[in-house]
């Protein structure tokens, strides 16, 4: 027991002993600065200034941007951006898996080969495919058909065995490049305007698509009363989206030359009843 006081006095006495730190002049050996210190002080100290080392040395990696050029640490503003980019393109895949759902099932329709079944989604009363043959068709014998489906087909035209009234106004004024031809396969007007000239819809109706197409650039297609459908192509840009209910005469696009089978600012402009393309200059004054 005795033998363990001494020990620890002897500790004790080691610690607190003081030494004297004294820095020379080597030439004239006058004092230039002198310390006096103890082992006790010396591990208080250090192990104080230990600890600020460290305290600061986090501080900057946690709060200041030095930290990114520590291995194994990347950039705070980067991450966010990560997340947002991986946000943005979980919801551009979505849409974009909707718009080719959508897309795929109004094909046909974008494309003259119309089948009964997808025009039975749009709501559509009856689906007739155009034959070759039909194409084919002498002049007399077009001319005769297009003047029975008018007579027969068209509500708006005053036949006495119904009361539908449906009245069409022009989409836009412009100079008619190309008119509807059957044999050539142009089932549509082409309409020459200037770039941004408003297109407007032809009658109340509600948009089934609004999109784009590679061929045919910026598409806005309506869906009016008595199952016509008018489409619009080669617009600059769209003012509706699919779903929009939009009044006769309200602006939906604007005049523009987009997509591969545009040569220049126009409106390529059909309209549809039935599964019949129709030449839009018999119902509408341009």
């Amino acid at each position: 027991m005795g033998k363990h006081k001494k020990k620890k006095g002897k500790l004790k006495q080691r610690l607190t002993n003081k030494y004297r730190l004294v820095v020379l002049n080597e030439g004239t050996f006058e004092e230039r600065f002198s310390l006096r210190l103890s082992l006790l002080n010396v591990f208080v100290l250090g192990g104080v200034l230990s600890f600020l080392l460290i305290f600061v040395t986090t501080f900057f990696i946690t709060f200041t941007p030095i930290k990114q050029y520590i291995p194994g640490y990347s950039s705070t503003e980067l991450k966010i951006k990560a997340t947002k980019l991986a946000i943005q393109t979980d919801s551009l895949k979505k849409r974009l898996t909707i718009l080719q759902d959508f897309t795929k099932a109004l094909q046909p329709i974008l494309t003259g080969e119309i089948r009964a079944e997808v025009l039975d989604s749009l709501q559509l009363s009856e689906s007739i495919k155009i034959q070759d043959s039909l194409l084919n068709a002498s002049k007399e014998d077009s001319i005769f058909r297009e003047k029975i489906d008018v007579e027969d087909r068209f509500p708006i035209q005053n036949n006495a065995l119904t009361n539908v009234k449906i009245v069409f106004f022009a989409p836009l004024t412009g100079t008619i490049s190309q008119g509807f031809n059957l044999k050539k396969n142009h089932l549509a007007l082409d309409i020459v305007a200037k770039t941004n000239t408003a297109v407007k819809a032809i009658a109340d109706g509600t948009v089934i698509f609004s999109g784009w197409t590679t061929e045919t650039g910026y598409v806005i297609i309506l869906k009016h009363a008595y199952d016509y459908i008018s489409v619009y192509k080669h617009n600059g840009n769209l003012l509706k989206e699919q779903g929009n209910l939009v009044k006769s005469g309200e602006v939906i696009a604007s005049v523009g030359s987009t997509g591969e089978l545009s040569t220049g600012p126009h409106l390529h402009f059909e309209l549809w009843s039935g599964g019949y393309a129709i030449n839009p200059t018999n119902l509408i004054d341009f």
